[in-house]
């Protein structure tokens, strides 16, 4: 079933993957193909045994002290391996006598015990036989006479006491509730087993139907392949003429950028020598008419310091400073021999009647249509390539179709519902040959329990009825009741105890065996690597388990590994090496379809020439730029002016000065006159000072402007008509190795796309499809829980308690005996001198030693065995 099964697998695999064959190595978007569907298993290969479970680690430990021994991996190899014969020769080679020796080293714990069970079974019905004929003959304490001794209270009490405690045990510590307590384990094991092989056959079930839809969603996840390949492809203008634009765009766009920006250079450089032009105007004007305001202020400013007020003493020093500092009203900077600029704007000017900006936009709008002539020139192309793909899944598609699917999920399906039937049919068979086991085990549990209860009818009616005032002969009945229940308990030991002890010793071997043998060493994987050993289970074949399924020995596949990746829920195909059966690898190569797609994407052929970056016109007009003359401006000349101040000193400090030095002077109409010369000049400053002063900052700017855009100019303008003509190149004759790069790429991820597909297929099929942890439930559920927990734990604490109660027989037997004799009524007792207080044996006829009670006036009651 299990071979079946891992051929649909990978016959479904192979229909699935026939397509994705790495050929380059791209890293690609990462897709998203979901989770495969799972279900989860019921079965939980997991048994805890509850109260009980004490019992069981007890009864272990009792089994490490019979069997110390490890699991005896080297003796089991060499016992399969070795073949006996049938004469007597055979068993005395050497070999064949050490392998026994050592097979009994290990058992010995077993055959020690085994062999003290068997004496017990011997010897037990010998000495019950002797005692019974011993007795018979009035000895060993058949005889009805009990001497009296002083200690005889305390000897009835010992007696009494280790008779209970013996009693207590077998019948509580160690005795029948632990061998009850492990039969109805059993039991209740047995009926609750049906529930838990159901829940096996319901995964096995769910395995076998889950498997093909695990395979059927990776079949559909192709079209998540599919689907995202179709969207580059749809969209190959943004993805690969984005690339290529993106490329080329390293030299194309600063080239632009540079005639762009020269562009502007131009309006600039207009603007500048227009406000030049004007700035030089207005100076001139202004500086003219502030000379001529200036010499008036100066007259009238002498005429005033020539009154006779200045002549007094007290206003002829101020008068002289403010006469001396009459020089200083002129102006300073002189704009009239300034050459002009006005043939180079109007070079300029005619270089503006050319919009190069516009021309450099068509530019930009040339190369980013990049994207739209790789769609147009690509568009028959990826029209084949969309065939191929869809292609791919038709043949996906009725390659699947083609499969013995259904049939071996039918046979499968068949067979496991066939198998279930059987195991129900049966189940009713197994609880009613457990029940007669259950029945003869509670018979021996009730043989026990009658030797216990008439042990404990003894002490309860020989405690209640004695009476220490009465003699031996005139005990009670119910004294005598309880010596005589308790010689029946030693009865009912003699004719029970070695049945009990049988029954022991053969299920402490057994059982014993299956737990040292079988269930430690599955738990620790011992027994998987004997099974493993080469040559082990068939001397031709190196390894079985492949043996069996590939008929080929010499794979290395184990049962140990199988085991433990069934039990880590891995794929099917993993576990069992799937791959020497059908090799995924050949229904995974996808390269026959990824060379047809590659081919097509090579055969890409993007032609750039239409795209032109700065036309002739563009070019001659920067070339118009650089020869407009800006060069040859005497910028020094207009420097030095600049730099100069309006006036040769500052009209406000000048007119303030004026005024405080006016204070200064008596009040009169001196004072008041250079007051108003002040406040004109404060006029003066304000209305043509500071304009011109503006004038000044433009003219400073312009020029600096001017300077810099001149600074190389026709250096400048070669460079951007060399970076311009180099990004024309590139893209008329260069492009191509460009584009050739970038094909590659995008072909790259588009077949990444199905490479990831393979590799994700692989994952699942290692990993999730067909995840084989039912089958490790079989076999966990088999042995461990159902051999092993159910039932060897029940039967080896069975015989646990079973033969505890059966040794502590022996000493209840002696106790019980030695009990009896105080409870029993007897015919003779002994009688005690009452002055030496030693016993002095009188007869009847005066010969014998005993005394006759009824000489003295007392009843001697007739005397019974």
């Amino acid at each position: 079933m299990a071979v079946e099964l891992c051929l649909l697998l990978l016959l479904f695999c192979g229909s699935t993957i026939s397509e994705v064959q790495p050929i380059y190595k791209p890293p690609p978007g990462t897709l998203d193909f979901g989770f495969v569907p799972a279900k989860t298993y019921d079965t939980g290969a997991y048994h805890e045994p509850g109260p009980i479970g004490i019992l069981f680690k007890i009864v272990h430990a009792f089994l490490y002290l019979v069997q110390p021994n490890s699991f005896p991996q080297d003796l089991i190899r060499k016992l399969a391996q070795q073949k006996f014969g049938n004469t007597q020769g055979d068993y005395q080679k050497p070999e064949n006598v050490v392998l026994t020796l050592q097979a009994i080293y290990y058992e010995i714990g077993f055959i020690v015990c085994a062999a003290l069970g068997l004496l017990f079974i011997l010897l037990l019905p010998l000495v019950g036989l002797c005692f019974c004929m011993c007795r018979c003959c009035d000895n060993c304490g058949g005889e009805m006479h009990q001497r009296q001794k002083k200690n005889a209270d305390c000897q009835r009490s010992c007696f009494a006491t280790f008779l209970f405690v013996a009693s207590l045990i077998i019948r509580q510590v160690v005795g029948v509730l632990c061998a009850y307590a492990a039969n109805q384990h059993l039991t209740n094991q047995v009926r609750g087993a049906k529930k838990l092989v159901n829940s096996n056959f319901k995964d096995l079930k769910l395995f076998l139907n889950d498997t093909p839809a695990q395979i059927d969603y990776l079949v559909s996840q192709y079209n998540t392949t599919k689907d995202k390949a179709l969207s580059d492809l749809n969209n190959v203008g943004p993805l690969l003429g984005s690339r290529v634009q993106e490329q080329l765009g390293k030299e194309v766009r600063p080239a632009l950028d540079a005639a762009l920006t020269m562009a502007g250079a131009i309006r600039e450089t207009k603007e500048a020598l227009e406000n030049v032009s004007v700035s030089v105007e207005v100076l001139q004007e202004g500086t003219e008419r502030l000379h001529a305001n200036l010499t008036d202020v100066k007259t009238h400013l002498s005429n005033t310091l020539n009154d006779s007020a200045c002549s007094a003493a007290q206003a002829a020093s101020t008068c002289n400073i403010i006469r001396n500092s009459l020089n200083q009203l002129n102006i300073n900077a002189n704009f009239t021999g300034l050459p002009g600029v006005s043939s180079q704007l109007a070079k300029v000017n005619d270089v503006l009647k050319i919009d190069l900006s516009s021309l450099v936009q068509k530019g930009y709008a040339a190369f980013n249509d990049t994207p739209d002539l790789v769609v147009n020139q690509t568009r028959n192309i990826l029209s084949d390539i969309k065939n191929v793909l869809e292609s791919i899944g038709s043949n996906i598609t009725t390659f699947t179709k083609t499969l013995p699917v259904q049939k071996i999920l039918a046979d499968l399906t068949i067979y496991l519902t066939q198998s279930e039937a059987y195991v129900q049919d049966y189940f009713p068979v197994v609880e009613q040959y457990d029940f007669y086991r259950w029945l003869g085990c509670l018979i021996l549990c009730c043989m026990v329990v009658l030797i216990v209860v008439f042990y404990y009818l003894g002490l309860l009616c020989g405690t209640c009825g004695y009476d220490k005032h009465s003699s031996p002969t005139t005990r009670g009945c119910i004294s005598n009741t309880g010596g005589n229940f308790l010689m029946a308990g030693v009865g009912f030991s003699f004719l029970f105890s070695w049945v009990l002890m049988i029954v022991v010793v053969l299920t402490f071997v057994t059982g014993g065996n299956v737990e040292k043998l079988v269930c430690e060493p599955f738990e620790d994987k011992s027994l998987f690597k004997v099974l493993d050993t080469p040559y082990l289970l068939n001397q031709h074949w190196k390894n079985y388990l492949s043996g069996i399924l590939f008929k080929n020995p010499n794979i290395n596949l184990t049962f140990e590994k199988v085991y433990s990746d069934c039990k880590e829920n891995k794929g099917i195909y993993t576990s069992l090496h799937l791959e020497h059966l059908f090799n995924i690898n050949e229904f995974l190569n996808i390269s026959v379809y990824t060379e047809d797609v590659a081919l097509k994407i090579e055969h890409i052929q993007i032609n750039l020439s239409k795209i032109i970056l700065l036309d002739e016109i563009g070019k001659e007009n920067l070339l118009n730029f650089s020869s407009s003359g800006i060069e040859g401006i005497n910028f020094a000349a207009y420097l030095t002016e600049i730099n100069k101040s309006v006036t040769k000193v500052d009209l406000l400090s000048f007119a303030n000065d004026l005024e405080a030095r006016a204070d200064q002077l008596p009040k009169g109409a001196l004072e008041n006159a250079l007051k108003g010369h002040a406040n004109n000049i404060r006029m003066i400053h304000s209305q043509q000072v500071v304009p011109l002063e503006q004038a000044m900052s433009t003219l400073n700017q312009s020029i600096r402007l001017l300077k810099r855009t001149s600074s190389e100019l026709t250096v400048k303008v070669k460079n951007v008509i060399s970076a311009v003509n180099a990004a024309q190149l590139l893209i008329n004759n260069n492009a191509s190795l460009v584009i050739v790069q970038e094909t590659k790429k995008f072909m790259d991820t588009v077949v990444g796309y199905f490479e990831q597909y393979v590799e994700w297929v692989k994952q699942s099929i290692a990993m999730e499809v067909a995840a084989c942890k039912p089958i490790a439930n079989v076999i966990d559920t088999a042995v461990d829980i159902f051999l092993c927990s159910y039932v060897t734990d029940s039967v080896n604490t069975f015989w646990f308690g079973l033969g505890g109660s059966s040794i502590f027989l022996i000493p209840a037997i002696i106790f019980a005996v030695k009990l009896s004799k105080h409870y029993r009524r007897m015919d003779t007792e002994d009688v005690y001198d009452d002055v030496k207080t030693i016993p002095m044996k009188i007869t009847e006829n005066g010969n014998n030693g005993y005394h006759k009670e009824h000489l003295y006036g007392m009843h001697n009651p007739v005397f019974t065995r």
